[in-house]
């Protein structure tokens, strides 16, 4: 087997550490350069902010177009009969004239032409739902929402992964879950995953790929094909659309080379949204609308939270890494380099349903949201990882396009640091350094007047994620739906303190070697319809 595995941190090479410390260099660099510019040439810094500007000022332009295409396709998507597309694939035509078709699935069939590597009736799915110490309110929903699908349950086997450090209170929470909803699956199972396996950091990607192995040996008793098994992996709040599973089969069924893919859907943060608290509203929100965005550019879309691969895959790669707390980002370089760069992400315009972060009190509630993103941004260690096993080890991946996706990933967590905190400041810094000259003294006023044409894009923001919201609870008042368009006057703290601190954090880590070697789990309360609260300990190594 190929050596795909993050090398430990004793065995890092100076390259490996160059390009670790390379995205919080350039962030900080960029920070700083306003103000480096200034003192240099006034007019070159005024030049360049103004560049800078104008590119942030064209992508968001470009963004709310695809805010427009991406929340479009996304409620077509949910408005159609997976399964009657599905009936069409089984019989290689259509099935009843009467139903309504998009007209790529009559390219899909007149491509395919009977060339079908896969039908739907061959599918199985599975699911593997990853649990540390999550509530039965939380863990429950989600095995009904499974439930729930517009799909065949007999044809979905379940695991329920979970961790022996959470103990005994949390193992017979899982087992009686299983034993309870088992006969309404073709087959269900708890995993659980060892505490201090050697070699392991304590997260999700050791977790799922305990589960993962489990579930192999249970498909080789049964004697069932790997490729004709999809493995979902969800957290213990995300409910799939019912429209999921179907929906899911027929894309498996078309697509080009499907064994070498994995399937994105889209993440929505609205299970409780209308409970979460203000900045935690704007933050998920803004999540919302990023992936629905994503989903209009599936040449840059990777894996997410919740993904689907097929088994023969994850099986020939020995499942996910267990030495990275990021395990769902880097799962596609990680398979990115197995097979050779012969591999993609296909997106899905369906939905799984999350949870806002809300814990138990503000303070922690907020401390949650920084410790989330603050994974989130830590996806920049995979930029070392890229270059060590694209550029220092034997491979067969085309390099221009290895290069071509090492750039980009590198460029979108600079920005993620520093571009808000340009697009703020930056224009403020040369008249303070130079208060006497004319282009320095235009230059903010020029740029609010660009600002003021990108509210536009920024509205057509907003209202994209307002209609994506669900419906108000009976529980609050009608002033809540005001409060959900009040909130986004804190897009500003939101994308400082959870965007660009989170990404300068994570990254000046990475310099610094402070690593981060362990999944910060994210406490999880619930909302009764009373207004009840439940929370448990989020991360049982806290007690």
């Amino acid at each position: 087997m190929k050596q795909i595995e993050i090398p430990y941190e004793k065995d890092r090479s100076r390259h490996y550490r160059f390009f670790e410390i390379l995205p919080g260099a350039l962030s900080w660099t960029l920070l700083f350069m306003p103000l480096i510019l200034s003192l240099i040439d006034v007019k070159l810094a005024v030049f360049a902010i103004f560049a800078y500007m104008l590119i942030y000022f064209v992508r968001s332009i470009a963004y709310s177009i695809r805010a427009i295409g991406g929340y479009r396709t996304m409620k077509e998507h949910m408005r159609l009969d997976w399964q009657m597309l599905n009936r069409d694939l089984e019989t290689e035509a259509i099935t009843d004239e009467r139903g309504t078709r998009p007209s790529w699935h009559y390219d899909n069939l007149k491509r395919l032409g009977g060339n079908f590597l896969f039908k739907p009736s061959q599918l199985t799915q599975a699911v593997i739902i990853a649990t540390v110490n999550e509530s039965r309110e939380v863990l429950e929903p989600t095995i009904q929402a499974v439930l729930e699908s517009a799909y065949d349950n007999q044809k979905i086997v379940l695991v329920i992964a979970y961790e022996a450090r959470a103990g005994q209170e949390a193992e017979e929470r899982v087992h009686e879950l299983v034993e309870l909803y088992k006969d309404r699956f073709r087959h269900a199972m708890a995993v659980k995953h060892p505490a201090n396996i050697p070699g392991e950091i304590i997260g999700k990607g050791g977790n799922v790929t305990r589960a993962g192995r489990e579930l192999q040996k249970y498909l080789e008793s049964e004697r069932i094909d790997p490729d004709t098994v999809l493995v979902t992996t969800l957290d213990a709040d995300n409910r799939p659309d019912k429209q999921y599973f179907a929906a899911l089969s027929y894309l498996y069924c078309v697509v080009p080379n499907p064994l070498r893919a994995s399937y994105q859907p889209l993440p929505m943060f609205t299970n409780n949204i209308w409970d979460a608290p203000t900045l935690m509203r704007v933050v998920a929100t803004g999540n919302n609308l990023f992936y629905i965005v994503g989903s209009k550019r599936p040449h840059l879309t990777r894996n997410f939270s919740a993904h689907a691969q097929p088994m023969s895959s994850l099986i020939d790669m020995d499942f996910w890494s267990v030495r990275t707390i990021v395990e769902d980002g880097h799962h596609f370089w990680r398979s990115y380099f197995h097979f050779d760069g012969d591999y993609r992400v296909y997106p899905l315009s369906i939905p799984i349903y999350q949870d806002a972060v809300l814990a138990d009190g503000y303070l922690r509630t907020l401390k949650a949201q920084f410790y989330q993103l603050r994974r989130w941004t830590y996806g920049a260690s995979d930029i070392a990882y890229i270059a060590d096993k694209g550029w220092f080890h034997k491979n067969k991946v085309p390099k221009i396009d290895l290069t071509s996706k090492f750039f980009r990933l590198l460029e979108g967590h600079v920005s993620w640091a520093v571009g808000v905190l340009l697009i703020y400041f930056a224009a403020f810094i040369p008249p303070l350094i130079h208060p006497d000259a004319l282009a320095a003294n235009e230059l903010p006023l020029i740029v609010s007047r660009v600002q003021r044409i990108g509210i536009a894009g920024l509205l057509i923001s907003v209202y994209v994620c307002l209609v994506t919201l669900p419906p108000r609870p009976a529980r609050y008042r009608r002033h809540r739906s005001f409060l959900m368009l009040a909130q986004w006057i804190f897009l500003p703290v939101t994308s400082i303190a959870y965007g660009s601190l989170a990404a300068f954090n994570s990254q000046t880590r990475l310099i610094f070697k402070k690593y981060l070697s362990k999944f910060d789990v994210t406490e999880k309360a619930t909302v009764s319809e009373s207004g009840r609260r439940t929370s448990t300990i989020a991360d049982p190594d806290s007690r």
